[in-house]
């Protein structure tokens, strides 16, 4: 359907010399037809989320061990402890799904790479990696001066080459 606007349909009734109050009025109800309509295009803001890096740790034991996980949101004023479960409600409803019912996921590896981000989203859960990265464990303090970074300037050559 063509957009015209309201300014052209008063010219365009002003020409077909209609009544000036009746003008005004049709004028009046469609100036308040288009902005009720222009309300319900406006969007909600989209709501804060945080990061969550849920560890894979299937030992029990975070130590310097190769761990693997997954970045994930949620809201901002949800508690992280809540991650899991946002996890386990998004697999629970792809596995009633006609897909899930063919290809069920049994693990929250296959929960966050197969799944679909339509059921998380319900769960209020936005999947960030797919795939599992690595996670890297740190004592979270920097060194003094027991190590020193010596520059090097690579674009000249050594003279004793």
């Amino acid at each position: 359907m063509a957009k015209i606007e309201v300014n052209q349909v008063a010219e365009i009734l002003k020409k077909h010399k209609i009544d000036p109050s009746l003008l005004r009025e049709i004028v009046e109800e469609l100036n308040f037809a288009t902005q009720a309509a222009g309300d319900d295009d406006i969007k909600p803001p989209a709501p804060k989320k945080q990061f969550v890096v849920l560890l894979s740790d299937p030992a029990g034991k975070l130590t310097k061990q190769d761990l693997v996980g997954w970045v994930v949101q949620i809201p901002e004023d949800a508690s992280p402890h809540s991650t899991t479960d946002r996890i386990f409600k998004g697999a629970y409803d792809f596995n009633a799904s006609k897909r899930g019912r063919l290809l069920p996921v049994k693990s929250v590896g296959e929960a966050l790479e197969s799944g679909s981000a339509k059921y998380f989203k319900e769960a209020e859960l936005w999947v960030k990696t797919k795939l599992p990265v690595a996670v890297m464990v740190t004592d979270n303090v920097l060194p003094k001066d027991e190590f020193k970074v010596e520059k090097v300037d690579r674009r000249r050559k050594d003279e004793s080459e």
